[in-house]
């Protein structure tokens, strides 16, 4: 499976998944399972959700190698999106000025922010061991999908 050749069956299907249930844990869990079928040659697809408490981003469901818990707001590439509210590609996260290195192996990164009422609510996040690993077509797709995917799901964090 391709994102970008199959990004119409890969919507459906996420709709599909999404369709009859409400919860927020079961869903991104499916969520980041889907992602990681169609992404091939990543190491980790997964949620950080805003947690505004402690100020800072809070590990959800993924696929993948352990990760980070917490992420400051101001921290890495996840921080870099939240505080922009627009998508982060880094090529090579070892020329990232304050990358959080939450596996060593990950080479390249795309952060993708979630908004709902002009908030950054959640972050997908999608790292490979390879560098330059996503194409602008890529990550086009994936931000696109993400936006259409998310229109819709009810956040109750």
């Amino acid at each position: 499976m391709n994102i970008i050749n199959d990004k119409n069956i890969f919507i459906a299907q996420a709709k599909s998944l999404l369709s009859d249930e409400n919860n927020l844990v079961a869903n991104l869990s499916n969520l980041s399972a889907l992602y990681k079928s169609y992404l091939p040659d990543t190491n980790w697809v997964g949620f950080y959700l805003v947690d505004d408490e402690k100020n800072n981003l809070v590990l959800g469901p993924f696929q993948g190698n352990v990760a980070c818990v917490r992420i400051p707001f101001d921290k890495g590439v996840c921080g870099h999106c939240y505080t922009t509210k627009k998508f982060t590609y880094v090529p090579d996260v070892h020329k990232f000025s304050g990358h959080i290195a939450c596996d060593s192996s990950t080479n390249s990164e795309l952060v993708v922010p979630i908004i709902k009422n002009n908030n950054v609510i959640a972050l997908l996040d999608i790292d490979s061991i390879s560098f330059d690993r996503f194409s602008k077509e890529e990550i086009s797709t994936i931000v696109n999908i993400t936006n259409e995917v998310f229109s819709n799901l009810e956040f109750n964090i």
